[in-house]
């Protein structure tokens, strides 16, 4: 079948260059998730999208978009891929050993057993978990992850990892090097043992994903709902995966609850402080499952870094007003989470909690002490946090340095616009 079989539109019936735009920001990874399941070549599969996608803003525009616009790209990448396979020989004895010759119906993936129903499996769960496989350097993982899977860029993953571009750029080369010499396959293992070994990796990758869309760092927006909407999906079929797991649940349930805020969380694609949100405006329904979520989290075994950290988002969202946030519950369950997850990040979080509990001169006191972590040098929430305190204290001119360096670290256009209004108001002050 041609690419052509997928059916076209009349030309002109859809603008093609937006449509791309669309479906490569929000189909992409599905895209190569797809080509690797088939031809186990992460790649032959980046490369053949790509080619797809050039294929498409040839000829879209001239004859008119697809009816079905994903199964053309599809077919047009598989084209692609296996006249790379013919030409080559060496990959045509690899693949040849995964049963890809074309026509072969591809076979279902390890886990189909374990996942019938709705909608598993899923390709992009399968990446997930192949790219956690124990030949693949640990700290190579989570960067193929997102950038493959979650679809960030580069510099979004280097940035979601508090990494220089270059030292992120060395260590997909090496985890993609690793993968085709080993012939490492990426799917879902068959082993329930193996699976959740490979957990803890696969949720901190949603994570970092929801992450980058609901606080972007990059871009005209700070949100992007393509990938919270991506991180969500992921994490029901992982918390379906295993519903007895406290960290998949808290982690379904910490993203549940964040995104339960985005309806107040902009006004006029400027971001609004938790404590300025209008809680009135929060997605109930995502509020309430997510609670529930995270009380399931909280009682389950193995409670760890996802289940505490929906606690605390579940007692934010219980709270009907932000003057009524039980602070001292949030430095506990932050203390608890120091077991965990001892990082600068945390830390920074537990500072401004403790902030709130204590007095912010003691929460400046503890954001002052993290001023060494080379991790947070280059975080803009470290230092935006810092400037809000400082204002807070009434110290202009410290405020005003803080929020200038905040300014220099800020990616997207909202979150511009409201730092330097933020600078302005001390500027003024």
């Amino acid at each position: 079948m041609s690419a052509s079989d997928a059916g076209a539109a009349p030309a002109g019936a859809a603008p093609a260059d937006e449509l791309l735009a669309r479906l490569h920001r929000e189909e992409h990874t599905r895209l190569i998730a797809i080509l690797v399941r088939r031809f186990g070549d992460l790649d032959l599969a980046e490369d053949a999208a790509q080619e797809a996608m050039e294929a498409a803003l040839r000829t879209w525009p001239r004859d008119g978009v697809p009816d079905r616009p994903l199964a053309w790209l599809v077919q047009a990448a598989k084209n692609r891929a296996l006249d790379r396979v013919r030409g080559d020989a060496a990959a045509a004895r690899r693949l040849a050993r995964l049963r890809i010759e074309e026509g072969e119906r591809t076979a279902p993936p390890a886990d189909a057993a374990a996942l019938e129903g709705g909608d598993l499996p899923d390709d992009r769960l399968a990446m997930l978990m192949g790219t956690c496989h124990p030949a693949i350097a640990p700290a190579d993982r989570i960067a193929l992850m997102l950038r493959f899977v979650g679809g960030l860029s580069s510099a979004e993953v280097a940035e979601a990892l508090l990494l220089p571009l270059p030292t992120l750029q060395a260590r997909i080369t090496r985890a993609k090097k690793r993968i085709r010499v080993s012939g490492i396959p990426l799917r879902v293992p068959e082993d329930e043992g193996e699976r959740r070994a490979r957990l803890p990796l696969v949720l901190t990758a949603i994570s970092l994903v929801f992450t980058e869309g609901y606080a972007a760092t990059s871009g005209a927006s700070p949100l992007r709902a393509e990938l919270t909407a991506e991180a969500i999906r992921l994490g029901r079929i992982l918390h379906r995966l295993d519903p007895a797991s406290a960290e998949a649940t808290g982690l379904l349930a910490l993203m549940l609850l964040t995104q339960s805020r985005a309806p107040a969380r902009l006004e006029d694609g400027v971001p609004v402080p938790l404590e300025q949100q209008d809680r009135g405006r929060w997605d109930a329904d995502l509020r309430a499952e997510g609670i529930a979520l995270a009380e399931q989290a909280a009682a389950a075994p193995g409670a760890g870094r996802w289940a505490i950290q929906a606690a605390i988002a579940a007692v934010h969202a219980e709270a009907p007003v932000f003057e009524a946030t039980d602070w001292p519950q949030i430095v506990a369950l932050y203390d608890l989470l120091l077991r965990h997850d001892p990082g600068p990040v945390v830390r920074m979080n537990r500072a401004i909690a403790v902030g709130r509990r204590d007095g912010l001169e003691h929460g400046l006191a503890l954001l002052d002490g993290l001023a060494g972590e080379a991790e947070l040098a280059a975080h803009q929430p470290y230092h935006l946090a810092r400037a809000i305190t400082l204002e807070e204290l009434g110290r202009p001119a410290e405020a005003r340095a803080a929020y200038a360096r905040a300014l220099e670290l800020t990616g997207t256009e909202g979150e511009r616009r409201f730092v330097a209004r933020r600078l302005r108001g001390v500027e003024g002050a």
